[in-house]
């Protein structure tokens, strides 16, 4: 079985066919976040910090920090949010940019073993990113498309797959270290999207044998009740071999079906960390009137 080792300076990750789904929290991201984008530009990370602490309080794996803002300093931003994201928790991070630069910037800072968001099969952006991650000893994220752009074929798509991960071992990156986001589509616009992309989750996984990713929200782009569309998608994903998706750990319908999800494919023993999150408490009630039945009975047997 393959296992993706990702670390912090104080734990370790490890992605893999028969574990736990890896959850990478995503909400460290300006992108379409006007608020986050104009705070961090201005220095002020007082969301960063809030978004980091309760995304690993809701159930997050690991955290994607991207500081992608347009005309800022991107390398520095990046490597000022990840020392500061890795002083509050404890998780390991996903540094996410399309520059290299800021990649390099955030690698430089991070402590432990990173994962690195994302490269691609451009002949470019192999020889940019790849030596990277050999130099910094990290894992990444390879993206499905090439020069040619997104097919709609799974099976090009896969193909793409298979060429980076050829490419890195050309650089002594093993397949262990490469998560493959195989693209998910929004099935509101191509309606086999769904079909399609667990057909190329069980290629992925059976063939190439390469733990998965993706952004797990844009299968329900455009649609209504976005959570229970992207809760179905996530369970049948893991059911087809998904081993991490990119989203957000805040929206409970969500993580309650990767939870079910996990039970399933036997990933959580005894039904055990279900059970911690769903078991009903004690009514405090009936506890308070036991215990006060308890104490009278001993005060009549002193009598």
């Amino acid at each position: 079985m393959t296992d993706t080792v990702v670390s912090s300076a104080k734990k370790e990750v490890i992605i893999g066919f028969d574990r736990p789904f890896c959850v990478i929290g995503e909400r460290i991201n300006p992108t379409g976040r006007k608020l986050l984008l104009e705070e961090m530009k201005n220095g002020d990370f007082s969301r960063v910090e809030a978004d980091a602490v309760a995304q690993v309080a809701a159930g997050a794996t690991m955290l994607d920090v991207n500081a992608g803002i347009p005309l800022a300093d991107e390398p520095a931003i990046l490597a000022a949010t990840i020392k500061l994201v890795q002083s509050l928790v404890d998780v390991p991070l996903s540094i996410d940019s399309s520059i290299v630069a800021a990649l390099e910037a955030g690698l430089s800072v991070y402590q432990g073993k990173a994962l690195v968001n994302s490269v691609t099969g451009e002949e470019e952006r192999l020889e940019a990113v790849l030596p990277l991650i050999k130099k910094y000893g990290a894992a990444v994220v390879a993206i499905s498309n090439d020069e040619t752009g997104i097919s709609e074929d799974p099976d090009v798509r896969f193909e793409v797959a298979r060429k980076i991960v050829q490419r890195a071992a050309d650089y002594g990156i093993p397949a262990s270290d490469i998560v493959v986001d195989p693209l998910v589509m929004p099935v509101g616009a191509v309606n086999k999207a769904g079909a399609s992309v667990f057909r190329l989750i069980r290629r992925l996984h059976d063939e190439l044998r390469v733990n998965t990713t993706c952004g797990a929200s844009n299968i329900s782009f455009g649609l209504p009740n976005r959570h229970g569309m992207n809760a179905s998608f996530l369970s049948m994903a893991i059911g087809a071999g998904m081993t991490s998706a990119i989203m957000n750990p805040l929206h409970e319908e969500e993580m309650t079906g990767i939870r079910g999800a996990d039970v399933m494919m036997g990933h959580d023993p005894d039904c055990a960390r279900w059970i911690r999150k769903y078991r009903e408490p004690a009514p405090a009630a009936a506890g308070g009137e036991g215990r006060r039945h308890e104490r009278e009975g001993r005060r009549r047997s002193r009598t």
